[in-house]
C-alpha cells in the first residue's frame, strides 16, 4: 500500500506541473562540468529545459581523451505561493580514457529548437581518487531494501543482444571497370533488450577502412559525418540501421575482390538481478561484433578494338555549339559534355581526326562527381575551340564521338553529335598553307649541286688576306709615330 501511495503522489506532483508549465516562458540552458576531475570520475554535459519537455536536442560533442558513456534524465517539478515550475534535464558522461589536461573545443547545439554555444574549457585528469567506506552498523534498513541498496555484492546478467554488424555489396559480379557499392552498417532489431552505445567510433571506423579497401580498386568514398539510424525490413523483421562506411570500387584487374570481415567494439550494459524502486542497476562491459567476408567477382569486356580504353558505365551525351554559323578563319566553341554513373575519373576525351576543314585546339577540362544514394554520378566536360577552313555544312559526328561499355545494355555503346555547322566564306586551306612556307632558301634545295669541294684555295686566300692587313696596320702606324 505505501508503495502505491508513493508512486501516485509523485504522479499527482508531474500532472499538476504539465497544467500550468505552459504559462511559464521556456529556457533553455547548458552546463559543462567541473576543470578537474580524477581519473576515475567522469565529466559531464548537461542540457536543461525549465517549463518546457525536452523534445529534440543534437549530438552531444566529441572530447579528445574521452569516451562517451551513457546519458542520464532528469525531471524536477516545485510548487512555490501555488507556482508551480519545472525542469527537464539530459545529461551525458564522459570516461577518461588517460590522465592529462584535454581540451573540450568550443561547440553549439540545437535544444528544442534554440541554439546553445559553449566556447568549451580545459579538463585536467588527475590520478584515480580513493573512495572510502565507513562501518555503520545501523546502515541496512528498510529504505535500502526499498530502494534496492544491499551490503552484499550486487549480481549482474548478461541480456542477449538482436543485432549485427554486415559488409553489404549492390553487386556480387561485376565488369572491368564497373563500380560496385559496398556498404558497413550495423543493424539493431526493434525488439532488442540489450543496452548498446558505440564506443571510440571514429577509430574503430578508420580502421575498419583500411581493412575493407581493396588493393586492385579505384576508391569513391561516401562521406558520412552524423550516423543515424534509419528504419529498414530484412525477412520481414524491422531493424534500425546505422551505416558506418559506403565507398564504390572499381576494379583495375581480373582478380577476384576480397573483402575482409571487420570487427566492431560496442559497450553492452549487463544488468542487475535485483530489481528496485528505479529499475535495474547496469554495469558496463563490451562486446565485438564481426562482419562477414565477402568476395565480388570480376569478368572480361567482350572483344572490341578499343577493349582496353573505353569507360565502363551507363553515360549519356549533352552538347552545345556557340555559334552554330559561322564563316571560315573565325573561331567558335564547342561543348561535349557526358553524363552518367560511373568512374567519371576515368574518361578520356574523344580522339578527333585531323584534316584540313577545321584546326581543333586541345580542350579545356571540368570534371564533377557527386555520391549519394549508394550511387557515384557526375560530368566530365570538354571544352574545344575551332577554326573552319573551308566553307560548307558538316555534321561534326564526324569529328566527335566516343565509344564506352554500356552495363545496362552490356554492350559497346557510342556517344556521337548530332550537331550539323553552317561555315560560309572563302576558302582558308591556300592560306595555311603559306603560312606553313619555309622560304626561297628551302626551296632551291631540290636544284643545288651536291657534290663536295675543297676547301684548300680558301685557306691560302685567308693568308694572303691576313699578311695585307698585317702591313697596312705597319705603315699606319709609321705614318702616325711620324706626324
Amino acid at each position: 500500500m505505501r508503495h502505491f501511495l508513493l508512486r501516485s503522489g509523485l504522479l499527482l506532483l508531474l500532472g499538476f506541473g504539465t497544467i500550468d508549465q505552459a504559462v511559464l516562458a521556456q529556457e533553455v540552458s547548458l552546463e559543462l562540468g567541473p576543470d578537474e576531475i580524477a581519473r576515475n570520475q567522469s565529466f559531464t554535459i548537461t542540457i536543461t529545459v525549465h517549463n518546457e519537455r525536452l523534445k529534440d536536442y543534437d549530438d552531444f560533442p566529441e572530447i579528445e581523451g574521452f569516451r562517451k558513456l551513457s546519458t542520464t534524465s532528469s525531471s524536477n517539478t516545485t510548487i512555490i505561493n501555488g507556482q508551480i515550475s519545472s525542469s527537464q534535464s539530459t545529461i551525458q558522461q564522459y570516461a577518461a580514457l588517460r590522465e592529462g589536461t584535454f581540451r573540450l573545443k568550443p561547440f553549439t547545439m540545437t535544444v528544442n529548437g534554440k541554439k546553445l554555444s559553449s566556447s568549451g574549457k580545459s579538463i585536467k585528469v588527475g590520478p584515480p581518487s580513493q573512495r572510502t567506506t565507513r562501518s555503520d552498523p545501523f546502515s541496512n534498513n528498510i529504505f535500502d531494501e526499498y530502494f534496492g541498496r544491499s551490503s552484499g555484492e550486487e549480481e549482474f546478467m548478461d541480456v542477449k543482444a538482436d543485432a549485427f554488424l554486415a559488409l553489404t555489396t549492390d553487386k556480387d559480379e561485376v565488369y572491368l571497370g564497373e563500380g560496385f557499392t559496398t556498404t558497413l552498417a550495423f543493424y539493431v532489431s526493434e525488439a532488442n533488450r540489450a543496452e548498446l552505445e558505440f564506443y571510440d567510433l571514429s577509430k574503430q571506423v578508420s580502421e575498419a577502412t583500411k581493412l575493407i579497401s581493396p588493393t586492385n580498386c579505384w576508391e569513391e568514398s561516401f562521406s558520412i559525418e552524423n550516423i543515424k539510424g534509419e528504419l529498414v525490413v530484412l525477412n520481414k523483421k524491422r531493424y534500425m540501421r546505422y551505416k558506418l562506411l559506403q565507398s564504390t570500387y572499381y576494379p583495375w584487374n581480373l582478380e577476384p575482390i576480397e573483402l575482409n570481415s571487420v570487427p566492431l567494439q560496442l559497450i553492452k550494459y549487463k544488468v542487475s538481478k535485483k530489481r528496485s524502486f528505479f529499475g535495474r542497476s547496469k554495469k558496463e562491459d563490451f562486446q565485438t561484433f564481426y562482419s562477414l567476408p565477402k568476395i565480388i567477382n570480376v569478368k572480361d569486356l567482350p572483344p572490341h578494338p578499343l577493349k582496353d580504353q573505353v569507360a565502363v558505365g551507363d553515360y549519356y551525351l549533352k552538347e552545345k555549339v556557340s555559334p552554330e554559323t559561322t564563316r571560315t578563319g573565325e573561331s567558335f566553341s564547342y561543348s561535349f559534355r557526358i553524363f552518367g554513373e560511373g568512374n567519371i575519373s576515368a574518361i578520356n576525351n574523344p580522339e578527333i581526326p585531323e584534316d584540313e576543314i577545321f584546326d581543333f585546339y586541345p580542350p579545356n577540362v571540368q570534371q564533377n562527381i557527386k555520391r549519394g544514394n549508394g550511387k557515384v554520378s557526375g560530368v566530365k566536360q570538354f571544352n574545344y575551340y575551332g577554326i573552319p577552313n573551308e566553307p560548307g555544312t558538316y555534321n561534326l559526328n564526324d569529328y566527335f564521338s566516343w565509344v564506352f561499355f554500356n552495363t545496362k545494355l552490356d554492350q559497346y555503346d557510342t556517344l556521337s553529335s548530332n550537331i550539323i555547322m553552317q561555315v560560309s566564306g572563302e576558302s582558308k586551306r591556300n592560306l595555311a598553307i603559306s603560312s606553313n612556307d619555309l622560304g626561297s632558301f628551302y626551296d632551291i634545295i631540290d636544284i643545288e649541286d651536291n657534290k663536295l669541294t675543297s676547301r684548300i684555295d680558301d685557306v691560302y686566300t685567308k693568308i694572303f688576306a691576313n699578311i695585307f692587313i698585317l702591313i697596312m696596320l705597319v705603315l699606319s702606324l709609321i705614318f702616325i709615330f711620324r706626324k
